[in-house]
């Protein structure tokens, strides 16, 4: 249980932090990017549903939101708690297969609704779809970082490959919000203005 009744605490006004196991490093630390990006697409998502709740047809894709808001949490723990020997005290938070695979068959189910693709597609549309392509290209920087980290240190491959899905997932659920919307798919001119 996390019991926080002290937010401030100066012990990181000299630029460093605590990681979970209690390893003092660098706020810029590899791995403490790695988690502060989750943390940041966390936050976007949470703007995203803002937008979402405004609209009772995209029901479908707030649950899914409200579902990885919670397991991006479970993904700065991981991220947060360096694989070492001998290992902590505690069983550390790691993400696993279900949680990647999960989002699979989320993916698949807004993506059933969908036309294939003819030419990339500009980030707008709705203001929900909108913020989800945020949240989709800060996922993307959240998965650079966790790969990063992994050249120099052992992580979870389940993180990086829930990373990965999560950006997949918010592509298609802001097209998949354009399309419940009627708004439609918003798409590159290659050249158009030349």
């Amino acid at each position: 249980m996390v019991v926080l009744n002290k937010i401030y605490t100066r012990t990181g006004d000299g630029g460093t932090t605590r990681l979970a196991t209690g390893e003092e490093v660098k706020k810029h630390d590899a791995r403490v990017s790695a988690y502060g990006d989750a943390d940041e697409l966390n936050s976007a998502i949470g703007v995203a549903l803002i937008a979402l709740a405004a609209e009772p047809v995209l029901a479908p894709v707030l649950a899914d939101l409200q579902r990885i808001q919670n397991e991006l949490f479970d993904l700065g723990a991981d991220l947060a708690t360096p694989h070492q020997d001998p290992p902590p005290a505690w069983t550390p938070l790691r993400m696993v297969a279900s949680q990647v695979s999960a989002l699979e068959v989320a993916i698949d189910r807004l993506n059933a609704d969908l036309a294939p693709l003819n030419s990339f597609i500009l980030p707008g549309g709705g203001a929900a779809s909108a913020h989800l392509h945020l949240a989709r290209t800060i996922a993307r920087r959240a998965e650079r970082s966790a790969t990063l980290l992994a050249e120099s240190a052992a992580i979870n491959p389940e993180a990086i490959k829930y990373l990965n899905r999560v950006s997949d997932y918010l592509f298609v659920a802001a097209r998949w919000t354009n399309f419940a919307l009627g708004i439609g798919d918003v798409l590159w001119r290659p050249g158009a203005t030349r």
